[in-house]
């Protein structure tokens, strides 16, 4: 197996070719700093097998170079001491770890920043221009980054990442449309890369620690540059050690492409093998899928696989039946305007830290209900030590995701159904199917069913419940369908975009009025999902436990 083959970036030996990808967290603080709960998330990433840790995208000045809230910053020698706890703690757990470094740019819209967004040339950026940047600006943000580079190296980190992908600083320099300089910086391909060059050298005269540089191999937009470019971008930069290709500028899917698009979508674009070491990431969800990338490039990047099972790395060289699947639902994992990191399978994502008190179960124990509730709640009965039987009213487990219609979304979300038939049955669990119960025992039928919207066929929909957005694109298929915009509100731009162009494809309008008389409408705030009915599960569970053995709440 090519994975657990150990690679080489620089002078660096990584364990095997397995990478975190960097994915926004929010977990550091308010200034820039990591903490404990920031460390121990990335530490049970590093824990689980992965041979190599690339931070999030780290802020380098305090200026207005931050794209996100409580993002982590390398823009002062006092974070080093916090930063190095994050080293220590990635070491000792057998990993190498990247900081990587980012100025956002166009996109360095928050208030927090000092000041105003800046970019190459002030052309539109989701409705605001930037100011385009003077020479001055252009000297201040290569010694951002020298700055930067140095509180890695202080920070004990194993190598450096500069982040010029997806529409940030770098990128905006990069991409011939958003940069429409007439200067020595713009114009020619020699141009566009020249700033890039001045910070990739500074970073390196600075911290002299393996160095590479995070691309979008192509941009998504009618505008943007395709694959062959990336590469030529890659191979014509000087003194990198590696390139990190992801995808986009603005448009979806970008990186993150949701069960609307095919995975490993970046991979089926790469037009052949760089000539420098190359990582690569895009919907990458398991073994196979690993391989599949390491046939073609050096190092595979996975993101939010990793954040629905920590040990994804070990499972796919020592167990890959049992790896908690990701389905691209892009639901808790990209809510991060305002939120932490999250993940809608693994309710323990961005809770690494926390301690709970070990639940110990002796003997036999019932679980009523066999959709995601009752499967949970099952593994960690089965977990706690009890001998544990569920029964299921249905010929088959999966609960309400068997009702979702067949097509993507339904193969990838009974992902996560399979693999709680694997653990199950190797943890001795009984399951009986087609047997209601109304014994004693664990109730774990779901919390909240929703309206059949194909039972009641409206013309017009105005819910943002993930189950009414399946169910109107089925009535679609042989009835007019209005979808409010309210009805897309819950969805990330990525999901949301691939909905609503298969929904138009089937002559879907939308209207972004008020829905008016005779349509079907839902609240949807706070809906029962599956991250909802996990919790749910562990809740039941607990609660059982409480009142069987007269534990007060």
């Amino acid at each position: 197996m090519r994975a657990s083959l150990p690679g080489r970036i620089g002078d660096l030996e990584v364990k095997n070719r397995i990478a975190m990808a960097p994915m926004i967290s929010n977990l550091a603080q308010e200034t820039g700093a990591t903490d404990e709960a920031h460390i121990a998330y990335l530490a049970a990433r590093a824990r689980g097998g992965a041979g190599l840790i690339l931070t999030e995208y780290t802020y380098v000045d305090g200026l207005n170079s931050r794209g996100s809230r409580n993002e982590l910053g390398a823009h002062r020698e006092d974070l080093v001491p916090k930063l190095r706890r994050l080293t220590e703690a990635i070491h000792e757990a057998g990993s190498a770890v990247f900081l990587q470094l980012v100025h956002a740019g166009g996109k360095a819209t928050l208030p927090t920043n000092a000041r105003g967004p800046m970019a190459p040339s002030a052309v539109d950026y989701g409705g605001q221009r930037p100011r385009e940047m003077a020479a001055e600006d252009l000297d201040q943000v290569v010694e951002s980054f020298r700055r930067a580079a140095r509180v890695g190296a202080l920070s004990n980190f194993d190598g450096l990442e500069v982040h010029a992908a997806h529409a940030y600083l770098l990128h905006e320099f990069l991409s011939p449309a958003l940069n429409q300089r007439q200067d020595r910086y713009g114009g020619s391909l020699e141009n566009r890369l020249r700033f890039v060059q001045e910070v990739l050298q500074a970073v390196r005269e600075e911290a002299g620690l393996p160095l590479g540089i995070r691309l979008s191999l192509y941009e998504d937009e009618p505008d943007g540059y395709p694959p062959e470019y990336g590469v030529t971008v890659a191979e014509r930069l000087k003194g990198l050690d590696y390139v990190h290709f992801s995808a986009g500028r603005f448009a979806p899917p970008g990186s993150s492409a949701s069960f609307g698009y095919p995975p490993l979508h970046i991979l089926r674009r790469l037009p052949r093998r760089p000539a420098l070491p190359t990582m690569l990431v895009g919907s990458v969800l398991d073994a196979s899928g690993v391989e599949a990338v390491l046939e073609k490039v050096d190092f595979v990047s996975v993101g939010r696989a990793m954040l629905a099972d920590p040990n994804f790395a070990w499972k796919v060289l020592h167990d890959p039946e049992g790896i908690r699947p990701c389905i691209r639902c892009n639901q808790a994992c990209r809510d991060l305007r305002w939120g932490e990191v999250r993940c809608t399978v693994n309710p323990d994502t961005g809770h690494e830290g926390d301690r709970p008190l070990p639940l110990r179960i002796e003997g036999p124990l019932v679980i009523v209900g066999g959709g995601i509730k009752g499967l949970e709640a099952a593994l960690r009965a089965s977990l706690a030590g009890a001998s544990v039987t569920l029964y299921e009213a249905r010929e088959a487990l999966g609960g309400q995701l068997l009702d979702i219609p067949v097509g993507p979304k339904r193969d990838e979300f009974l992902k996560l159904v399979h693999y709680y038939e694997v653990v199950l049955h190797r943890r001795g669990v009984s399951v009986r199917l087609g047997s209601p119960y109304d014994g004693e025992g664990v109730d774990c039928r779901p919390d909240r069913t929703y309206a059949d919207l194909r039972r009641l066929r409206p013309s017009v929909v105005d819910s943002p419940v993930y189950a009414h957005l399946d169910e109107a694109l089925e009535l679609a298929r042989d009835q007019r369908i209005v979808l409010t915009e309210r009805s897309l509100s819950g969805l990330d731009p990525v999901r949301a975009h691939a909905f609503r162009s298969e929904v138009v494809r089937l002559g879907v309008t939308f209207s972004s009025g008020a829905p008016g008389p005779g349509a079907f409408s839902e609240e949807g705030r706070a809906q029962y999902d599956i991250r909802q009915a996990i919790l749910a599960g562990r809740r039941a569970l607990e609660d059982y436990l409480r009142a069987r053995d007269g534990i007060p709440a």
